[in-house]
């Protein structure tokens, strides 16, 4: 039988399961975070040093408890403005990607749309700064802080996200804690090589900020997640096993 046409019983062993791994994870990432953070903070000074950025590591520390607290890296960049060159250089990419998209064939229309919803955002910002760029508010500094406090949050949530969409159904144990290991290491080694493609991005001007914030960076990481889920979902469970 389809999996669609399927019924789908809760036990109490189902919650009870799901509830423990939930916390088993939870701890196991709140104990190990202050270690990750100066793993991160590591490779990110030394990522910034061979890329040549000229960044200098912050650290904004946070307490969960009065004995478990750690502090947050990032890097901190001072807020360029674009260029005359910058702008047009940039307006002109735009303009012949935007004109490109009119040739990709029928099977690539969704992916033409969303590459005109980026270029549309792209674009904004240079109309943005074109007229009222000297008002722009955010600075490198704030959006990489709070990108990194974004991550890290994201990846606490897992276990719980897991918790309530993957533990629920009749996977063997071993196969939950792969999958949870596996999307939440994968987040944690892609966190510091994001952050430093970001600025690297971003010491040239902050004209990029928006379309890296709306589509390169918090999103990322949710497709991320969702594409684990996907495999997850696609493996054998115990309940296909045993109706074969």
């Amino acid at each position: 039988m389809h999996r669609a046409l399927a019924r789908f019983v809760l036990e109490p062993l189902d919650l009870v399961t799901a509830a423990l791994l939930v916390l088993m994870f939870s701890f196991a990432w709140i104990v190990s975070l202050p270690r990750l953070c100066r793993l991160w903070a590591y490779v990110l000074g030394n990522g910034m040093a061979i890329l040549g950025l000229h960044a200098t590591l912050g650290l904004t520390e946070h307490h969960i408890t009065p004995y478990i607290y750690f502090s947050v890296p990032y890097p901190r960049l001072e807020g360029i403005p674009p260029d005359p060159r910058t702008w047009w250089s940039t307006a002109v990419v735009v303009c012949l990607a935007y004109a490109a998209t009119y040739f990709f064939p029928g099977r690539a229309t969704p992916v033409k749309y969303l590459l005109r919803a980026v270029l549309l955002i792209q674009f904004s910002a240079l109309l943005y700064f074109l007229f009222v760029g000297a008002s722009y508010p955010h600075t490198p500094d704030s959006y990489m802080e709070g990108l990194v406090s974004y991550k890290i949050a994201l990846i606490s949530f897992i276990p719980a996200l897991f918790g309530l969409t993957y533990y629920i159904f009749i996977f063997s144990a071993f196969k939950k804690i792969v999958l949870t290991i596996l999307a939440m290491s994968h987040l944690s080694v892609f966190l510091p090589l994001h952050i430093l493609l970001q600025a690297m991005i971003l010491e040239k001007s902050v004209v990029f900020m928006p379309v890296l914030y709306i589509v390169f960076g918090l999103p990322l990481d949710i497709v991320i997640i969702l594409a684990f889920y996907s495999w997850g979902m696609s493996w054998v469970s115990n309940a296909n096993i045993q109706s074969a």
